[in-house]
């Protein structure tokens, strides 16, 4: 029994009806049985996951940060003491190509500035004297600083890694700040994520002061009264129901960054989470179910319209090798992105895999050489002829003394003698006849159709043709050349080559420039 195939159409009416039905179903089961502790436990388990995934999105690129810095330092460790182009060079790079740092210092041991990025700040040859920078060169290991006022009165954390040289000598640091207040990598990460039922993130480093808040005047107070921030500056992580300092109802949830010593803070007001169910439900069955029908009347047409494209085009795909089907594919009405792109594409491929297709045929069976027929298609010729009962008969012919136009005048002009030949060829055949190269300086006719004689008339005036022509070797060429055919000669189609083998072979032996006609009993010289 013939498979049942699912059309996109139904797909897309199926996955809709049912989108649609279990969002009702669900949406009125839960509204109706849910009740508020449920609620609450389900919205601080979503803040404590959102919290954990944004502390282990900022630890990574805290870690990221830092051993960028760790590779900078190997690298100008190696010109620190006497190349301050690549010192400044290198300060650039961190902070354009990296895009994470506001400004970029280098120091020596002592905490003289050797490169600063931007330059507009000025700071070259003097002393690194912010809170960050003293206490990376006091430590002298990887350091991520706590927010500090810089004297552009701007707040900021300082990232640096200090340099050794390959004796472990200590070299000087290499770092960048963090405006907390403008925009910077690490304020994309942790920037704005708030809804407008109140839910938003907040960021306080080891001390309890904010380091992060959708409220940028409530960056730098300190709220070490809040019970979560209590908990963070503990090295906790979690979730709990919390009144925080504005005096709001929370459910809150917050992850610790061991690296930097901060905490992330997801909360949202809890009269938000516990919306009554029965006003839920009640709002559900009376706006749901009009809009329901409506929809689905709205998802069957646009279902239809959407796959009717796709449906076209996936039908035409199936009969693809047909060379017709790229007028079908033209006449398909694409009206969207995506059908409109797929239409080009595979009217695209299909002229493509049909000229690749024909050319390598065309490579298959032609000598790249002479452009003649290869001996591949030859036996399929002779083959299709012996299954058809089609009479033929073949000359095999080779270039006389060959291998001194090789030597004589180099493979270069050798290949050329070939090619005249194989116009010669073309010049005494019929448009029937298969012209073939048969491995080297060998070639073959098969002619159908025609007597042996016949055949060696051909032969003849290719001969005589070659005797009186200057070959491109700039002497004449000669060729000679035997004749045998099917089934006049023989009915097997590797008897019929042997043969004209030997009447070649034949015609070699007995002075070259000739043609031979096999006979039964013998050979007949013929020239």
């Amino acid at each position: 029994m013939k498979k049942m195939k699912l059309s996109l159409r139904h797909l897309i009416i199926f996955v809709a009806l049912l989108s649609c039905v279990l969002t009702l179903v669900s949406s009125l089961w839960s509204g109706y049985h849910t009740d508020k502790q449920t609620l609450i436990a389900n919205n601080l388990e979503t803040n404590r996951v959102y919290a954990q995934k944004l502390a282990e999105t900022t630890d990574i690129f805290f870690k990221a940060t830092l051993q960028t810095l760790r590779f900078s330092s190997m690298d100008i460790a190696s010109f620190m003491q006497n190349d301050e182009q690549k010192l400044l060079h290198e300060a650039n790079r961190l902070k354009e190509q990296t895009n994470t740092f506001n400004s970029v210092v280098i120091t020596d041991a002592k905490g003289k500035i050797l490169a600063t990025s931007p330059q507009s700040l000025q700071l070259k040859d003097k002393m690194l004297a912010s809170p960050g920078g003293k206490q990376a060169l006091k430590e002298k290991k990887p350091l991520i600083s706590k927010p500090y006022t810089a004297i552009t009165g701007r707040l900021v954390i300082f990232i640096s890694h200090p340099i050794f040289d390959k004796k472990g000598n200590y070299l000087g640091l290499v770092g960048g700040t963090l405006y907390l207040k403008e925009k910077n990598i690490l304020n994309t990460l942790l920037g704005e994520h708030f809804y407008q039922d109140g839910s938003y993130v907040y960021v306080v480093d080891g001390d309890g002061r904010v380091v992060y808040h959708q409220n940028p005047q409530r960056v730098n107070d300190v709220v070490v009264e809040n019970p979560v921030v209590q908990k963070i500056m503990q090295g906790k992580s979690g979730a709990e129901q919390v009144i925080n300092t504005k005096k709001q109802d929370m459910l809150a949830g917050y992850s610790y960054i061991p690296i930097a010593d901060w905490g992330i803070v997801a909360q949202r007001p809890v009269d938000q989470a516990l919306a009554p169910a029965t006003e839920m439900l009640n709002e559900m069955v009376q706006q749901s179910l009009p809009f329901l029908l409506v929809s689905l009347l709205v998802i069957w047409w646009i279902s239809r319209r959407i796959a009717q494209p796709l449906h076209q085009l996936a039908h035409y795909t199936e009969n693809s090798t047909e060379n017709s089907q790229e007028k079908h594919i033209e006449n398909v009405m694409a009206w969207y992105y995506e059908a409109i792109q797929l239409k080009k594409s595979l009217l695209h491929s299909l002229v493509f895999l049909h000229n690749r297709v024909n050319y390598f045929m065309y490579q298959s069976t032609t000598d790249p050489l002479t452009k003649l027929t290869n001996r591949r298609t030859m036996d399929e010729k002779m083959k299709n002829w012996v299954e058809n009962d089609v009479p033929f008969s073949l000359i095999l012919l080779d270039i006389d003394r060959f291998k001194r136009v090789n030597d004589t005048y180099g493979h270069s002009i050798g290949d050329e003698v070939l090619k005249f030949l194989a116009c010669q060829m073309n010049e005494v055949s019929r448009e029937s006849d298969i012209c073939c190269r048969f491995g080297g300086e060998e070639f073959v006719i098969l002619l159908p159709h025609t007597e042996k004689m016949e055949a060696f008339k051909v032969a003849e005036r290719l001969r005589m043709n070659m005797e009186s022509s200057t070959s491109p070797c700039g002497e004449t060429v000669t060729i000679s050349a035997g004749v045998s055919s099917y089934p006049d000669c023989t009915s097997e189609i590797t008897k019929v080559i042997e043969q004209a083998d030997e009447c070649l072979y034949e015609a070699k032996n007995s002075g070259r420039n000739r043609t031979i006609v096999f006979e039964h009993s013998h050979k007949v010289l013929q020239c």
